[in-house]
């Protein structure tokens, strides 16, 4: 593909209002996508700053994006590289990757070891793979795609083209809308983690509510999603997870998150649109997080998070502050030899 092509294509897919700077001599043919590192004379690579200059200045690759930056700009001339600069080089990336790689779907069929309940309705164009098993009353639109040892138990509705990969369960009466992906070892619509203390010990809360999943999410692998004692657990649309994470019983999750690994979200949490919870943060009971707001790793939030807020720490506090903490946790072995002289004086 010439390169002039994979820019139109940029200027398809990008948001409104970017705009684009291209090499005007430079149409060389682009055979693939690779790193800065590890590209050839016939790939596509990226950089996304000014720090990675002295790669530019060594890469082999064929073409580059790059940032709104002169200096790698001419870098990259100098050396006879076809570019293409934007504010937002890492979404032409994706862009360019997407090009050149779609990932494997089977062709629309059914292995004849899936198992699948009479009652369930099927739309057109689904693959459902070996050993699969579909149970009562269960509705899936076209276009999905089931992978091998898939579980879909009773009442479960699933969306057009979504995908269910390789031994992961959806649970009874979950909701799953159109183009999400669900990958391996995911289980959504398990139990919430309800008991109830009582003379004789813990008396079980069945959970009989359901979980949710709104068109365009996506859950990474061996993640779980829990269902409440009542209503409903839910994930908004286009709202990606990655693996790992626990979401507990009754949360109810905004549109467009990002939540990273090894996340856990207690009971009735409520998370806002556009929310980012980088690894390893931990969300207690019914704490309510404001639209936008990002946690840094390993942050415990306790307590509400307003709007666009950036908390860290444990238990977290504004950015900001905790960074001044940092900092001069760094310097009290020194601090704690002053304050011996001191208190001796």
């Amino acid at each position: 593909m010439k390169f002039s092509e994979i820019i139109e294509k940029f200027e398809i897919e990008l948001v409104q209002g970017t705009s684009l700077t291209a090499h005007p001599d430079c149409n060389p043919q682009v055979t693939g996508i690779a790193s800065l590192e590890t590209a050839t004379a016939e790939t596509l690579a990226y950089c996304e700053g000014g720090k990675y200059a002295a790669i530019v200045g060594e890469t082999a690759a064929i073409a580059l994006i790059l940032p709104v930056d002169e200096e790698l700009q001419r870098i990259a001339s100098d050396r006879g590289i076809a570019w293409v600069a934007t504010p937002h080089p890492r979404l032409l990336y994706a862009i360019a990757i997407s090009l050149f790689y779609q990932p494997y779907q089977p062709k629309p069929q059914i292995h004849p070891t899936a198992i699948i309940d009479s009652s369930a309705s099927l739309g057109q164009d689904v693959s459902i793979g070996a050993h699969a098993v579909i149970g009562e009353n269960v509705k899936i639109g076209a276009g999905v795609c089931i992978f091998p040892n898939v579980t879909v138990y009773p009442g479960v509705e699933i969306g057009d083209r979504t995908i269910l990969h390789a031994n992961c369960t959806i649970e009874e009466r979950s909701k799953i809308g159109a183009d999400c992906v669900i990958h391996s070892g995911v289980v959504i619509g398990s139990e919430g983690f309800g008991f109830v203390p009582s003379d004789r010990g813990w008396v079980k809360m069945h959970q009989s509510g359901i979980v949710v999943l709104e068109d365009c999410v996506e859950v990474g692998c061996n993640s779980a999603i829990d269902r409440p004692p009542t209503g409903e657990t839910r994930i908004g649309y286009n709202t990606k997870i990655d693996n790992l994470v626990q979401i507990g019983h009754g949360c109810k999750i905004g549109s467009n998150c990002a939540i990273s690994s090894q996340v856990g979200l207690s009971g009735q949490v409520i998370v806002g649109n556009g929310v980012l919870l980088a690894g390893q943060v931990g969300v207690a009971n019914q704490v309510k997080i404001g639209d936008g707001a990002i946690a840094t790793a390993k942050s415990g939030l306790h307590k509400d998070v307003d709007a666009k807020a950036i908390v860290s720490g444990y238990p977290a506090i504004p950015n900001k502050l905790w960074l001044k903490i940092s900092a001069v946790y760094n310097r009290l072995p020194e601090m704690y030899k002053l304050f011996r002289r001191m208190a001796k004086k």
